[in-house]
């Protein structure tokens, strides 16, 4: 039974990353969830998982309380259409990174957009499909809703339920302004992240064996599926084309400034940097506001299995919170680095309980 407050009956239409996880998400809470999507295997898969049963050929004997459109934007408004000519549900929603396109092409369709609230959950993974799935892959994320002036206020309550109901923050926000968000603080990077990886595909076995951190950061997204994410730049082509165009403005003055190679030249490439550290401390931070000043404690793990679970363990102990984990990997060795981040005043305290458990905490 659905926890009150929830939708009692969801059909997600479309079962990759986000679809799928959001009908994890709901399954825990109660909500019956009936899935749909061309991709029959995706379809066998999610079922398999736990999200949910397939839905029935043809419409539903009931409209579900809320249609989850899960799919990439240039399918938005079709997929609407086509899931209010059915009767699927009494409100609709999509989870597209784009807004302003599929609402346009809904209203040129003649959708019914009393009962359509758009939505965007921030939040995802390089990785996809259902088997990339988590149910709680939107705590504590944003979830950009964009209702038109003529979305029913029972239409908006549910769609702001679903966000709460997976997890994540409402956040309501006109449609052009999102698109203009999502460009600089998801779509662009991802263009700059490819840019980066698409150096490697010419690099020697020297330079690839001297990668190291920094520039799996940076290319991390860049493994994404690269047909999802044309159809997403192409659907915000304008507001991502002026990021692209600031950002190329910047590294082609710092490039030329490098190739001075004079003292000046470096003091305009450092202001550069500076307005990086500039930039990155404006991200919101884990607990939002402005970022916490973590201290690191390296650990050097051998790579073997329980490893990870026996330094958690030992941190409880401490009474210690890890706020953030990354591992960097030596490569052709078995072991690697685990960073922890914790409060500054617990740092000491959780290295002197790992070097009594044993484990080599530098510094």
């Amino acid at each position: 039974m659905a926890e009150e407050g929830i939708a009692r009956r969801v059909v997600v239409v479309g079962t990759g990353l986000i679809g799928t996880s959001i009908a994890l998400a709901l399954r825990e809470r109660g909500t019956e969830v009936l899935l749909t999507d061309r991709d029959a295997a995706a379809l066998r898969m999610a079922v398999e998982l736990g999200a949910g049963d397939a839905l029935p050929e043809g419409a539903t004997a009931e409209p579900a309380d809320l249609a989850v459109l899960a799919v990439p934007p240039a399918a938005v408004a079709v997929t609407l259409l086509d899931a209010q000519k059915r009767g699927l549900a009494t409100a609709y929603t999509d989870v597209a990174s784009v807004k302003a396109v599929p609402l346009a092409q809904a209203a040129e369709l003649g959708c019914d957009l009393t009962t359509f609230v758009a939505g965007h959950p921030l939040a995802g993974s390089e990785r996809s499909g259902p088997a990339a799935a988590r149910p709680d892959l939107f705590l504590g994320r944003p979830w950009a809703l964009c209702p038109t002036p003529d979305a029913a206020p029972e239409a908006v309550a549910t769609v702001t339920g679903l966000a709460r109901a997976c997890g994540a923050e409402p956040v309501v926000v006109e449609p052009g302004e999102h698109d203009r968000a999502v460009a600089l603080v998801s779509h662009a990077p991802h263009v700059v992240s490819a840019a980066v990886a698409a150096r490697l595909t010419g690099a020697d076995d020297v330079a690839l064996g001297l990668s190291g951190q920094g520039v799996r950061d940076v290319t991390r997204i860049a493994a994404s599926d690269p047909r999802l994410w044309i159809g997403i730049l192409s659907a915000n082509s304008e507001p991502v084309a002026d990021v692209l165009e600031a950002v190329a403005t910047d590294l082609a003055v710092a490039a030329s400034l490098l190739r001075d190679g004079s003292e000046e030249a470096a003091a305009h490439v450092a202001d550069l940097l500076l307005r990086g550290n500039a930039g990155r401390s404006r991200i919101p931070g884990k607990h939002g506001g402005d970022q916490s000043a973590y201290a690191v404690v390296p650990v050097v793990i051998p790579d073997r299995p329980g490893e990870l679970a026996m330094i958690f363990q030992a941190a409880g102990i401490a009474g210690v919170n890890i706020e953030d984990v990354t591992i960097e990997h030596s490569p052709g060795r078995p072991l690697g680095v685990l960073e922890l981040s914790v409060e500054p005043e617990a740092a000491e305290r959780l290295a002197a309980e790992l070097r009594a458990r044993g484990w080599s905490v530098p510094g």
